[in-house]
């Protein structure tokens, strides 16, 4: 194809994502060996915690064409979620009684609406040019996504290391599409607008933004309530306060998110009332109502052990009520020695 052509093509694609849902479509080169000396270091200091995956791909993410061979050019797409309807994030928080679930999860699973949008973006690409090679990608492979939306222009990496966008915030999700087409290539942004700010930094409620640009994950709460296997590490537990799937005080601290849309998507409308549901409700549910109602959402992968564990922490930090203290005691010898420990170090808490 002409450059002239594949001009074209690029412009097609942007409008094709615009379609599909996706708030912006941008292109960028796979060159990201700039990244890869910041990543050695963050693994060195095994900020990486017990992603085990993180270091066994190692550079693998910061090199595009060991992932997929071929491959020429990165689209990045990125699709706001947060909800028009959902509770005020904030509120939940200030209330001790209530769960706290990150904003992200209040819906369906967003891997399989971005792959399925992804995949219908090549589709619709591969119906106009004839085969051509692709993968897509959702948060499901080594691949440095911040670094590639950043360098095709999409925003800049936040103190917090999240994608910043100017019109959008913080709260959407990021997607790829890896392909072997030599598409012309988006700027970055010529600079970065965090400047001396740091309210990200200081709203952290486990410090674990450790440096502007730097998270050591072992101290974050959303790896300690899902990625993390074990036990919660005690230090941590008073500070996770009612957060029982994930954390955004990052996000809900940072100016840009103003201007954060809110989405129309309907997989992503609130589920099950998870954004505004007491703790002892969700702490009741069986194992048989985890799986039903968790089936098709991202929160449904950290299984049922986990999921009470995260509650049976928030209770510990709740105001001491009687039904707080009657649902922890009905767990008081829950068969999972995990689950059992978490809910006595809660009843400790209450001086029980």
């Amino acid at each position: 194809m002409h450059s002239e052509e594949l001009d074209q093509l690029a412009l097609q694609i942007k409008t094709w994502a615009r379609e599909l849902g996706f708030a912006r479509a941008a292109i960028g080169g796979v060159d990201l060996g700039h990244a890869e000396a910041s990543l050695q270091d963050w693994l060195a200091a095994g900020f990486h915690g017990e992603m085990d995956y993180m270091a066994r791909h190692g550079l693998k993410r910061a090199r595009p064409t060991e992932l997929v061979p071929e491959t020429r050019s990165l689209i990045s797409v990125f699709m706001p979620y947060r909800v028009k309807d959902a509770a005020d994030a904030k509120a939940i928080l200030a209330d001790g009684e209530r769960a706290y679930i990150s904003r992200y999860a209040l819906g369906r699973d967003y891997h399989k609406v971005l792959r399925n949008r992804l995949q219908t973006l090549a589709d619709r690409l591969a119906a106009r040019i004839g085969p051509f090679g692709y993968r897509v990608f959702v948060d499901s492979a080594p691949v440095l996504e911040v670094e590639v939306a950043r360098q095709a222009g999409q925003g800049w990496r936040g103190k917090h290391t999240l994608l910043l966008n100017r019109d959008h915030g913080s709260f959407f999700f990021l997607g790829e599409l890896f392909t072997d087409l030599p598409l012309p290539a988006d700027p970055p942004l010529p600079q970065e607008h965090c400047g001396s700010c740091s309210r990200c930094m200081d709203a952290c409620p486990t410090s674990a933004i450790v440096a502007p640009y730097r998270v050591d994950a072992r101290r974050c709460i959303s790896y300690l309530t899902i990625e993390l296997a074990g036990a919660i590490p005690d230090e941590f537990r008073p500070l996770i306060g009612n957060r029982v799937y994930g954390c955004d005080d990052c996000q809900l601290a940072c100016p840009w998110n103003r201007f954060a849309v809110t989405t129309d998507e309907p997989d992503f409308a609130v589920r099950h009332g998870l954004d505004d549901v007491k703790l002892v409700e969700l702490f009741g549910w069986s194992e048989e109502d985890f799986k039903s109602r968790m089936a098709g959402s991202a929160i449904y992968r950290i299984g049922y052990p986990r999921w009470l564990r995260n509650i049976a922490v928030g209770l510990g930090n709740a105001p001491m009520t009687p039904a707080v203290l009657a649902a922890l005691q009905a767990r008081r010898d829950a068969p999972d020695l995990m689950v059992r420990a978490h809910v006595r170090w809660a009843l400790a808490q209450h001086e029980l």
